[in-house]
């Protein structure tokens, strides 16, 4: 099994602009528990699920809007690469790497 573990230096493509935040990732068998913390504050992780290399999870945004967003990504080595759905914004692409 792939170890997902760890944190993350992610940036979202957001319609506001690239948007940089750390996504931690604590796995426990098919769950996982996290955070993404950056410019927009820190949002815990719900749902978090783990699928070898995919993660699937998601967020209650409350700045700068309330909003539910549903997150998918794979880790393939030290890099994670997926997407953010935001509702009505649509899907976001989402990479980053993973701290030493």
């Amino acid at each position: 099994m792939a170890n997902v573990d760890g944190s993350y230096d992610v940036t979202i493509k957001s319609p506001m602009g690239d948007q940089k935040a750390v996504l931690t990732v604590n796995s426990d068998g098919a769950s996982f528990i996290g955070q993404m913390a950056g410019g927009l504050g820190t949002m815990e992780i719900t749902d978090g699920t783990v699928d070898g290399d995919n993660l699937a999870w998601t967020m209650d945004m409350t700045v700068p809007m309330p909003m539910k967003l549903e997150a998918t990504a794979s880790v393939d080595g030290d890099a994670i690469s997926g997407a953010v759905k935001a509702g009505a914004f649509g899907e976001m692409a989402l990479s980053g790497t993973r701290q030493a």
